[in-house]
């Protein structure tokens, strides 16, 4: 597999498009192979070499700086694309087809089980959880892609048995021509519309993870989500279809074959009962519910241990920045949910920890709509709305006159020493941003990070 792969790569000119983190695992790979290949990158970052200065010594390798220059890309024979690359303000018509990355790359070369999980939220959640299910069940895999590793950085690991679990964001399946076996589309909500020139268009791209699957292969996918039904993707018999509404069952059966729902608080495959709601979970929230249901269709589709699979739903933490307990100072539980760029993420938090008595709320504004969200919060118990950077004062201005207690800073230490003064013990305060991060923080990640230094400074 490896083997066709470099064959195909060999006689290829090739340019990396974006260094960032996929792309210095792309240039890695293929400068190990084929030491003396020419291998270029092109890259917006004006301070490229600065930050990576042993690129000016790789005399095979030219550096590209500045604004994506299409027609210079029409040289090459392929363009090894980052995720993080947006090309909706470019005429790419001529370059379309040279567009490719480590996951399409892989998916045509490596004849294993691959599992690819995609959704606006609850990826990283999803294919954690199944690569932690598979490994308790004695299979070997491996969690690639997003939260995992790039792809090139452990594919002298796989081999025939491997199963790989790969985490995909709708940048790269936006060119992707390829589909893993099974495919994931957890949900599709407004995020990334400064990437996409419509939310069509980002949608579109999602249904990329399947939109290339062959008539054996499968598909799990959200049958409630009215963003996704919009799209009228023609699924296949083997599909899978999950859906929460017990009142639907009986419609969602007739369309489906295969499907998974909740019924008397139990989760079922099709007429098989497979395991109670309201066993004792780490994971919290209907949101991560929903989840477990795509991991339990993984697990039939494979015929892996059922005992076995809900033994490691069971046992399973959230990840760090997911509703991630921070502490519990002077009788107050702070949490984390950094990973809350978007409304429907913030709602779905608050209800899931349900003795919220304080938020701090908003990023970046990139134009997603907030109507809902300011719905929710004038009905919910949370008492203190406390709002920084853009979206917060937006919210803040369209709330300050309602029953809730309003507060605004310009900083994230602010917000927390406010929330410590304001929340009431025994119940909680809640990062839950809402919006991104950028702009403010270099990402989602380090806003947490940041969140949880200033929630424990005073308590070193």
């Amino acid at each position: 597999m490896l083997k066709e792969l470099l064959n195909y790569l060999e006689d290829k000119k090739i340019i990396i498009l974006g260094y960032g983190k996929q792309g210095k695992s792309t240039y890695n790979f293929l400068r190990k192979n084929f030491p003396e290949k020419r291998i270029d990158i092109m890259d917006e970052n004006l301070s490229l070499l600065e930050i990576n200065p042993e690129l000016n010594e790789d005399i095979f390798c030219e550096v590209i700086l500045g604004k994506i220059d299409v027609t210079l890309l029409e040289k090459y024979d392929l363009i090894i694309k980052a995720p993080g690359i947006s090309l909706k303000n470019y005429n790419i018509e001529k370059i379309i087809k040279k567009i490719t990355s480590e996951y399409e790359l892989f998916l045509k070369f490596f004849d294993i089980v691959t599992i690819g999980i995609t959704g606006t939220k609850g990826k990283s959640t999803t294919s954690s959880l199944i690569n932690k299910v598979l490994l308790n069940c004695g299979k070997k895999s491996l969690l690639l892609e997003n939260i995992g590793v790039p792809i090139f950085d452990d594919i002298e690991e796989i081999d025939k048995d491997t199963i790989a679990v790969l985490e995909v964001s709708s940048h790269t399946l936006e060119f992707a021509k390829k589909s893993p076996h099974i495919a994931i589309m957890l949900n599709a909500y407004e995020e990334h519309l400064d990437h996409y020139k419509s939310f069509e268009d980002y949608v579109k791209a999602k249904f990329n993870i399947a939109k290339y699957q062959k008539e054996n292969d499968y598909f799990i996918y959200n049958s409630e989500n009215e963003n996704m039904i919009k799209i009228n993707f023609p699924y296949k018999e083997n599909d899978i279809s999950v859906f929460m509404n017990s009142n639907e069952i009986e419609n969602n059966i007739k369309k489906q074959k295969n499907n998974i729902y909740i019924k008397n608080e139990h989760i079922y495959y099709n007429e098989e009962k497979i395991m109670n709601i309201n066993m004792q979970m780490n994971l919290k929230g209907i949101h991560n519910l929903n989840n477990i249901m795509f991991v339990i269709a993984v697990s039939k589709i494979l015929n892996l241990d059922i005992t076995k699979t809900i033994e490691a739903i069971c046992s399973f933490h959230s990840l760090e920045h997911r509703l991630e307990f921070v502490s519990n100072i002077n009788g107050v539980d702070f949490y984390n949910d950094s990973i809350a760029t978007i409304p429907e993420a913030t709602i779905n938090g608050i209800k899931a920890l349900k003795k919220v008595n304080t938020i701090i709320i908003g990023g970046k504004d990139r134009g997603v709509n907030l109507d809902d969200l300011i719905e929710f919060l004038k009905s919910s118990e949370v008492k203190n709305i406390i709002c920084i950077h853009t979206t917060g004062e937006i919210i803040y201005n369209r709330l300050k006159n309602s029953e809730k207690e309003m507060f605004y800073f310009e900083d994230l230490k602010s917000a927390v020493k406010k929330s410590k003064e304001v929340t009431e013990k025994g119940k909680i305060c809640l990062l839950t941003p809402a919006a991104t991060s950028y702009g403010f923080f270099k990402n989602f990640e380090e806003r947490g990070c940041l969140f949880k230094k200033y929630v424990l400074e005073d308590e070193d």
